[in-house]
């Protein structure tokens, strides 16, 4: 078989997909673990002015309530910078300075007590800037994330190769985690993205094969919700499945609870985490006699606080009630005028039509208390 991504025959194996998770070294950003045995982290990135501390300080705790590990904060100037020392001290998760161009502001922002910086060295600048912020996030003891992109890839890589292709993509990582670690610094996350899945997901399989650096992944710039979402499902979708990805950013052109919602449900809906109520809901046809749009609706926004790991089903009818949705912890399937309760496949009890949220919700509280007893 032709392997599609040109990258030493990985797709050739003939190992049942999902690959057992690459070996990367772990690194610490805060009190959080990336790499090595350590779950897959979710991170999304502040959208606020970062001058504004209360504002940025208000986003990131939204999305760590939504299920977020690590935010992200754009640091374009030495007033960001600062403000970055308030928004560390008053954050519920570890916080990362972004910077680009400016080394300084790295430097500012490591003594401002950012616990992980990072940077595209591509756009730093020379040598000794570089070798100045890895010199500094040394003495703090935080880690460097090295952020190539398809859009800020040096000019000798793209004179080479002609444009950002996915080996540009993965020499440039390489060739900066190399410079990195010649200078004995290995606290290092690698991301490699671009704004399309395929060459996205070949970068971070090439870059794969060359080192044992944790790998941040994503697609960037990504779009508005539904084409992000999607996008990003597509990429990450495959690179999970081969073992790639030990951290992730889902980036669409929305507030950063989307981000980490579509995220969770991401790493949820291919069994790598699970973080509260994940609800199956059938997509409905002709057979259907009760409003399953509106009840599916009612229950996401009932579980959405709930952190308890369990699965809820909502479906229409009997034909795809218990017996597709078997697997369901709980779940209500309709009828005509009354509609079954169900638990692992069995029903429970009928009710009426109109009753049949508010016994999904008793459901539900009666085996949230019982999960958290076991405890």
């Amino acid at each position: 078989m032709t392997d599609p991504f040109h990258t030493n025959g990985l797709a050739d194996r003939h190992t049942p997909l999902p690959l057992p998770r690459r070996h990367t070294r772990q690194v610490r950003i805060g009190s959080v673990p990336i790499g090595g045995s350590a779950p897959i982290v979710v991170q999304s990135m502040t959208k606020t002015d970062t001058h504004d501390v209360a504002a940025t300080v208000a986003q990131v705790r939204d999305a760590c309530a939504a299920g977020c590990d690590i935010m992200r904060v754009a640091v374009p100037d030495a007033e960001a910078a600062e403000s970055l020392r308030g928004i560390v001290q008053e954050s519920p998760c570890p916080i990362v300075a972004d910077i680009h161009f400016d080394y300084r502001l790295a430097l500012t922002a490591i003594d401002a007590g950012a616990h992980k910086v990072r940077i595209n060295p591509g756009n730093i600048g020379a040598e000794d800037r570089v070798r100045a912020i890895v010199d500094r996030a040394g003495e703090a003891g935080i880690p460097i994330r090295v952020g190539v992109n398809a859009g800020s890839l040096e000019r000798d890589l793209l004179a080479q190769y002609g444009h950002a292709t996915s080996a540009a993509l993965a020499e440039s990582a390489a060739r900066h985690v190399q410079r990195l670690e010649g200078w004995g610094f290995r606290d290092i996350v690698v991301s490699i993205k671009a704004s399309d899945v395929w060459r996205t997901v070949e970068a971070c399989r090439r870059f794969a094969e060359l080192s044992d650096c944790p790998q941040h992944v994503g697609v960037t710039e990504a779009g508005l919700p539904l084409t992000g979402a999607t996008k990003s499902a597509a990429a990450l979708g495959i690179l999970f499945a081969h073992g790639i990805g030990d951290t992730l950013r889902v980036s669409l052109t929305g507030p950063p609870v989307t981000e980490v919602q579509v995220a969770c449900t991401l790493l949820s809906s291919l069994g790598l985490r699970q973080r509260g109520v994940t609800l199956i809901s059938c997509p409905t046809c002709g057979r259907t006699q009760v409003p399953v749009c509106e009840l599916a609706e009612r229950v996401a926004e009932y579980v959405r606080t709930i952190d308890t790991p369990i699965t809820v089903a909502v479906m229409g009818c009997v034909v795809n009630g218990p017996g597709e949705a078997k697997e369901a912890d709980v779940g209500i399937c309709g009828g005509k005028d009354s509609g079954g309760v169900f638990r692992h496949g069995e029903v429970v009890r009928r009710v009426p039509a109109d009753r049949l949220f508010e016994a999904l919700v008793e459901e539900i509280e009666s085996l949230v208390r019982e999960r958290n007893a076991e405890r």
